[in-house]
């Protein structure tokens, strides 16, 4: 009797809690009227045309702003310190790169012969021989090069290199060959 009374009391249990558990489903109905004013929390912006006739009546701006000050100071200082370098780093296109010195000899000769308009430079870095056109401050400046020079000379590429600055004055007075130890 008190294993039936238990599971009596258990069943009670069991169904009195799924009973309990329905699904409440909104209805919208509800929110039909529903209306809510936002106007007072929207970025309002003006009218372009008004800023149009506003800009157009104002004096145009002289550059006496302090941006463009501390933008000129900047300048100049970048140019005092590139000035003071002697090397700057720009590509160039490489047009034979190889030991052998008549073969280095023939590429330049068919580079004058082929292209006559370009200036070529011939560089000997031991143990290689190097022929080079042009001085470009970045790659795409050498792209029409490398095109026109790529027909004739297959192995030719864009190279990063380093050049000497045309110009270039010393800051310091005594020469590098005159130092003492």
């Amino acid at each position: 009797m008190k294993r039936s009374l238990s599971v009596y009391i258990a069943l009670v249990f069991l169904l009195g809690s799924c009973a309990g558990a329905k699904k409440t489903v909104s209805k919208p109905d509800i929110y039909e009227n529903y209306q809510e004013d936002l106007s007072e929390t929207l970025i309002q912006f003006p009218d372009l045309v008004e800023q149009a006739k506003k800009s157009e009546a104002q004096a145009p701006i002289q550059g006496s702003l302090a941006v463009d000050e501390d933008l000129e100071v900047s300048i100049n200082n970048l140019v005092e310190t590139y000035r003071a370098e002697r090397y700057w780093s720009g590509f160039t296109v490489l047009i034979y790169s190889g030991v052998d010195r008549d073969q280095a000899f023939k590429t330049r000769n068919d580079l004058y012969t082929y292209f006559p308009e370009m200036k070529s430079e011939m560089q000997y870095q031991q143990p290689r021989y190097l022929v080079k056109i042009g001085k470009f401050i970045n790659r795409i400046e050498a792209q029409p090069y490398y095109h026109q020079l790529k027909e004739q000379f297959p192995s030719a590429r864009i190279i990063q290199d380093r050049f000497q600055r045309e110009g270039y004055v010393n800051p310091d007075p005594i020469e590098d060959g005159q130092r003492q130890n």
